[in-house]
């Protein structure tokens, strides 16, 4: 049951980000709905399934946020956190590593590959430190990027909800592609660099 069920999580998590944007794209509230009904789904199951009060409280909660919006014409708001927090997330997974006398993260991926009794030189360490760095950047560049986006998105931006003006305005759909598909498209090619640069 457990592999059936994590393997539900994954289709779950991949159908997401398509579903968010083909909400924006054909401009549909019950998507941006359903949209975020999966995103709630993906970080409540577990506790859910075990019965948990307290997930169940969230689940009336947001139903009644959901509500809100829906009546406010506002339901793609929710769709505007996730890939401004995820990415924030990755960033703090990866920079609090490069902190003091810390081992970088990448670089402790080297170790548990090698075996912690293949000691590891002053250049592959270093290495792992700068790669760490890169990684660190590249979700703090991209929460950036789609947190930009996101309030200057027109017709239903962050600073158009609030009643503001922006003085200039991106396509919704402009924010959407690059929240919800380039991001990984972008991440998958920086592995792929990575693994180049890795291999030489």
């Amino acid at each position: 049951m457990r592999p059936i069920f994590s393997a539900g999580l994954v289709l779950v998590g991949v159908s997401y980000p398509l579903v968010a944007h083909l909400a924006v794209a054909v401009q549909s509230p019950g998507l941006a709905l359903a949209a975020s009904g999966l995103l709630s789904f993906l970080l409540l199951s577990r506790a859910l399934l075990t019965g948990r009060l307290w997930a169940w409280c969230c689940v009336a909660a947001l139903t009644w946020f959901a509500w809100l919006l829906w009546q406010r014409d506002a339901t793609v708001l929710p769709l505007y956190a996730p890939p401004v927090l995820t990415n924030l997330f990755m960033a703090w997974i990866f920079g609090r590593t490069l902190i003091g006398d810390r081992t970088p993260l990448i670089t402790q991926f080297i170790r548990a590959i090698r075996g912690a009794d293949d000691p590891l030189n002053s250049d592959i360490y270093s290495y792992g430190r700068r790669i760490t760095w890169a990684w660190t950047w590249l979700f703090a560049m991209l929460a950036t990027i789609n947190l930009m986006l996101a309030l200057l998105a027109e017709p239903s931006g962050l600073l158009l909800l609030a009643g503001i003006r922006p003085p200039i305005t991106v396509p919704q759909s402009i924010w959407s592609a690059f929240a919800n598909l380039f991001d990984y498209f972008a991440i998958a090619a920086f592995v792929a660099v990575e693994y180049a640069l890795r291999r030489r």
